[in-house]
């Protein structure tokens, strides 16, 4: 009963983490305006975010190994709770990139190391639906956080946002220390344990995959509210619809992968999702201007967002359980990288005005992580991936 309760907690972890790194996604626009900048300049509040969080959850991962896991993601969220609480008071705009720089340093930790975890506590055969399920709180953050996001800030300021974020985490700090059980130990890293990583084509190949399709996801995820403005001059009530919308179907899908991945394998599953997420930035950018076929691009996008993302790591774990712990941090690194170059790309094609465009990009670099998974999928069949 108490794993069952830790699997919660942590997946709640993920919800704290997912507000953390995507939260100004939900207040582009008051953030601007508050901070006094223009939407660029915003976005970079997550572009530079993502690019300490690359560097950060390998480097994390290897520093803290040795690290009690309960006191480890403990620690983490509670940092987390402390730069939002700070990011409320103030209202300098390199004050807030400085606090999210260092807030994310260490909230790199999270996502990876809750995924290492769960590992710990579950059976094998239980591993993918799992981390599936810890998964999850990614979805609950866009599906619930970033309306809940979008509403407080236009209703009550975007500095409100900052300290309900930092209330959020702290609870759920105090919750994780309750309910995770003492002395779990990931397997011991060490740089020798990157450099096997480096030199194994399999898992680098699903890395490459990780990279192709979150830059893709998020050259429009990012600046999904001011897109739709642009496009169809909807607000923030239309925006947050469409974020709701987006978590709710992408909840229900990763719920989907966890309950048919037993049965066909974590690369078929992975292979189903990736095929929707396609065709809903196919459908995104060809509609683009029209809200309904928008919003049918954002239902099969967002069923496969988080499943994708969910197969990967449980793929990872499967390919070499002892380097868990390693493989995970360099797949959620891999994903901040390619959060760092779709939400760069998405930002200088919206500087210029390039709206239509943005969905096009998007949908070609997840075409090419399609692209990586078909080219080896007999390799990948022959090695029961």
């Amino acid at each position: 009963m108490r794993n069952y309760f830790s699997r919660i907690v942590l997946m709640l972890g993920n919800v704290v983490t997912g507000l953390s790194i995507l939260g100004p996604a939900g207040m582009l626009a008051d953030l601007a305006r508050g901070l006094h900048v223009g939407i660029h300049d915003t976005g970079l509040l997550v572009t530079y975010g993502a690019i300490v969080l690359c560097i950060g959850s390998p480097v994390m991962a290897w520093l803290t190994t040795r690290v009690d896991r309960r006191v480890l993601l403990v620690a983490t969220l509670a940092i987390l709770a402390a730069g939002q609480a700070a990011s409320a008071l103030t209202s300098n705009y390199y004050v807030i990139l400085l606090l999210r720089v260092g807030m994310l340093a260490i909230g790199a930790i999270y996502t990876p190391q809750a995924a290492a975890t769960v590992a710990l506590i579950v059976q094998d055969r239980e591993r993918p639906s799992a981390i599936a399920f810890v998964f999850l709180g990614w979805s609950i953050a866009i599906a619930g956080g970033l309306p809940l996001v979008t509403l407080i800030a236009t209703h009550f300021g975007w500095q409100a946002v900052y300290g309900t974020l930092a209330a959020i985490a702290a609870i759920v700090a105090a919750l994780l220390f309750v309910v995770l059980p003492k002395g779990l130990q990931g397997h011991p890293l060490s740089p020798q344990s990157f450099v096997t990583i480096a030199h194994s084509k399999r898992i680098m190949l699903i890395l490459l995959v990780t990279l192709l399709q979150t830059s893709g996801q998020f050259t429009v995820f990012i600046y999904l509210a001011p897109l739709l403005h642009a496009l169809t001059g909807a607000g923030p009530a239309v925006a947050g619809g469409f974020f709701a919308f987006y978590g709710v179907v992408g909840l229900v899908g990763n719920v989907v992968a966890s309950g048919i991945v037993t049965k066909f394998g974590t690369q078929k599953t992975l292979a189903l999702f990736m095929a929707s997420t396609l065709l809903g930035l196919t459908l995104w950018s060809v509609g683009a201007g029209w809200l309904v076929a928008m919003g049918a691009g954002i239902f099969f996008w967002a069923f496969g967002f988080a499943a994708i993302n969910s197969m990967q790591q449980a793929r990872l774990v499967a390919a070499a359980p002892d380097l868990a712990s390693a493989s995970v941090a360099l797949n959620t690194s891999v994903l901040y990288v390619g959060q760092a170059i779709g939400s760069a790309i998405g930002g200088l094609l919206f500087a210029h005005e390039y709206f239509h465009l943005v969905g096009y990009v998007g949908a070609a670099f997840v075409a090419l992580a399609c692209a990586v998974l078909a080219a080896t999928w007999e390799t990948a069949k022959r090695r029961q991936t």
